[in-house]
């Protein structure tokens, strides 16, 4: 499909709950059928149609096209761990980071699972297995438990990597978690920080707002600001609109953020370690090894080259699948 034809469409959508519903139902069509593709034509196919670009995997330079590289390469098992929204809590205790853990009230192999009534008059529910499947359990508003229980039946039932072949998220063994709903000030959106690490080092940060719509779910409208490890704003546009820089300072406690987040990221030639900080107290939200399954349009362009260089495709700690 033409890129600006794919992008009017799916913009369209989001706001219109019926065009939502058929894009939706089309995606996991186009989804089903790809999914006998290997893995490096389905790249370049899907890489064309969501930036009009085209990848190049035999001489990668920029960063969406290294990331395409160790999708498709890098199969060390500790990407599942981390990815598993479940088992990386046992990986951020064993990191000695217990504390920044946000508090759990279950986890479930099914939504019918879930005792209602045995939860806080709010609470954060998310699968374990995939990226941006969402909703606010608050007591207080009219929850539609039929419509809950069918569309999270269907999310646990999808198997992320076919959506873009991220193999990290092949073998996860799908679950509902129930946390603790984290809120910031009153009337203020929470902040996610995203700590983008090379080799354990965090160089670059992500700051973005209104990620979630008012349900929990995730959010088509979300903005975002590009900051250096200073936290010094850089006139770099990352596939999100900008935001009033006004709207967010530096975060209290921002040193021990940097710490966490390249403790958290010391094994893996490139991890994006989200957080959050609500008044000095700071959460851990979760490590992404392929941000916006490595499609997100930089503006300008070659400050996806300066990324690019950043990532060492010959490091030590890229494992390989001894079976190809």
């Amino acid at each position: 499909m033409n890129y600006n034809l794919k992008n009017t469409i799916r913009n369209i959508s989001h706001k219109n709950r019926l065009l939502s519903s058929i894009y939706k139902h089309a995606n996991r069509y186009k989804v089903k059928i790809l999914s006998k593709v290997n893995d490096e034509k389905f790249a370049k196919m899907k890489y064309r149609e969501n930036t009009g670009k085209e990848l190049n995997l035999d001489y990668p330079r920029t960063f969406n096209e290294k990331l395409w590289w160790l999708k498709i390469h890098n199969r060390d098992p500790l990407l599942t761990t981390c990815s598993d929204k479940v088992m990386v809590r046992d990986y951020v205790k064993g990191k000695g980071l217990e504390h920044i853990l946000v508090p759990i009230f279950g986890v479930y192999k099914t939504p019918e699972e879930i005792d209602f009534n045995e939860l806080p008059e709010r609470a954060f529910i998310k699968t374990n297995h995939g990226s941006g499947k969402n909703i606010i359990w608050d007591k207080k508003k009219n929850f539609n438990h039929k419509a809950f229980n069918k569309e999270f039946r269907n999310a646990l039932q999808e198997n992320y990597y076919y959506q873009s072949r991220e193999w990290n998220y092949k073998n996860i063994p799908p679950r509902l978690i129930v946390e603790k709903m984290l809120v910031d000030n009153p009337g203020v959106s929470l902040i996610d920080y995203r700590f983008l690490c090379f080799e354990g080092e965090v160089k670059l940060i992500f700051v973005d707002v209104e990620t979630a719509a008012e349900d929990g779910s995730h959010s088509p409208y979300a903005k975002r600001n590009v900051y250096d490890r200073e936290f010094n704003q850089l006139e770099i546009k990352v596939a999100r609109e900008p935001f009033d820089k006004n709207k967010v300072s530096k975060p209290m406690n921002f040193d021990l953020m940097l710490k966490y987040a390249e403790i958290l990221s010391e094994p893996f030639v490139f991890s994006r370690v989200d957080l959050y900080n609500i008044d000095g107290e700071i959460y851990f939200g979760e490590i992404t090894f392929y941000p916006g399954g490595c499609t997100q349009l930089f503006e300008p362009e070659e400050y996806e080259i300066e990324l690019g260089l950043w990532i060492n495709l010959q490091s030590d700690k890229i494992i390989y699948d001894e079976k190809k």
